[in-house]
């Protein structure tokens, strides 16, 4: 029997992310995964080398890998829409585990024990270990808006003020230190950037 797999998870790349709002740079989901992975490497790094925990920094960045994996199937609701009403979010939540099922049955017997935790919402790792993704997605969302704006964009003005307030609630020094010392750049000119 052939896996579909990883042919779902190549069309990623066609859902498009921020979808009620007029963007400069276009995003795909595929690209949102990647941006979240390397945010999520830095941070537990930075949480290791910095704060001296002791992060299983790959074992995260596999869940970031695969942290949007079901929106090849929900496709990418805003966070608006979402958070509207805590019936919808419910709603959401449940589809969002029944595309996960999808997934898993598409999933060879002898590899499914390593993709389970990674793309099932009910049996994922703990907590603990999420936070360190949710916080990278939350700083590729700040990036995104930081990026629009520095084009010009105002659209993402009141997105950006929102997700400062959440990453502010988040209360991770990981975060501060990566917005202290590794994000101004992000709103640099390439020029800008070269002439350092």
């Amino acid at each position: 029997m052939d896996s579909h797999f990883f042919a779902y998870m190549y069309r990623l790349r066609y859902i498009e992310r921020w979808s009620l709002m007029r963007n400069v740079v276009k995003e795909n989901v595929a690209e949102h995964s990647f941006h979240v992975a390397i945010l999520t490497h830095v941070l537990c790094t930075i949480a290791n080398e910095v704060y001296e925990r002791n992060i299983p920094t790959d074992r995260i960045v596999s869940m970031a890998l695969f942290h949007d994996a079901t929106e090849v199937f929900t496709g990418d609701i805003p966070t608006p829409v979402k958070h509207h009403n805590p019936k919808i979010l419910a709603n959401f939540r449940d589809i969002e585990q029944l595309a996960a099922e999808r997934m898993l049955d598409m999933i060879p017997d002898k590899l499914r024990p390593v993709y389970e935790p990674l793309i099932d919402t009910k049996t994922g790792e703990n907590n603990e270990l999420k936070k360190y993704v949710k916080a990278a997605d939350l700083l590729d969302a700040y990036l995104k808006c930081v990026t629009e704006l520095s084009a010009g964009n105002k659209e993402f003005g009141s997105a950006k003020k929102q997700i400062e307030q959440s990453i502010q609630q988040m209360n991770m020094p990981e975060m501060q230190y990566f917005l202290d010392n590794l994000a101004p750049s992000l709103e640099k000119t390439l020029d800008e950037l070269s002439e350092e």
